[in-house]
């Protein structure tokens, strides 16, 4: 669901799923927590791998980069663990800002990215603030992300969160009535999920009521 809070990074993400490694290498967006940086990240990777059925794409979380990081120096699987990242057409890194603080895992990650990068591959990240108010960043690693976009997203306003939930309701099947809707719209300012658990807890009470 497209509003002003969203537009410019929706438009990003097509650019990069129409030109991967041309337009916008690499793509950083950012914004609070449950606003749909992961929905717009995973949408990319799912309509490349649609248009181009030969493209690897690799989504991970910024954790769970960590973690294969650390087994793979652990049981000594440092040619495996680069070359399943540095061999995509298209990465994708959820919370990047979970590699602040972690030198090793950084220097491993700036080389990754140069690599590719000069290869022309995808990058695209998702981050919790902006990467220059990242403490515990490698300046390296921030003056890279300026190299592509980065753009966030902000909380939606009341007229894109009562389209959201109708879509959300659509998506559900569910038959709420307006006031409800705009009531809940109200309410619940600044994260996507709050409002669609809340939307599920009001479709309950409805089919509680009705039993």
């Amino acid at each position: 669901v497209l509003g002003p809070s969203n537009a410019f990074a929706h438009a990003a993400c097509l650019a990069v799923t129409q030109t991967p490694g041309r337009a916008y290498n690499p793509l950083l967006i950012f914004g609070g927590s449950g606003l749909g940086k992961t929905h717009l990240m995973q949408a990319v990777g799912h309509h490349v791998l649609k248009t181009s059925r030969s493209a690897t794409v690799c989504y991970t979380s910024a954790e769970a980069f960590l973690n294969a990081y650390i087994e793979s120096l652990q049981y000594n699987r440092m040619v495996q663990f680069r070359r399943k990242y540095r061999g995509v057409d298209l990465l994708l890194i959820d919370d990047i800002h979970f590699l602040a603080g972690r030198d090793g895992l950084q220097e491993e990650f700036f080389h990754m990215f140069n690599e590719l990068h000069t290869r022309g591959r995808q990058i695209v990240l998702t981050c919790d603030r902006a990467p220059t108010e990242i403490q515990g960043m490698d300046k390296r690693l921030v003056s890279r992300f300026a190299w592509g976009v980065t753009t966030q997203i902000e909380p939606p306003d009341v007229e894109t969160r009562v389209a959201i939930l109708r879509r959300k309701a659509e998506l559900m099947h569910a038959s709420v009535p307006d006031d409800v809707i705009l009531l809940i719209a109200e309410h619940v300012r600044s994260n996507i999920r709050t409002m669609e658990g809340a939307l599920k807890m009001k479709e309950i009470s409805y089919i509680h009521a009705e039993a």
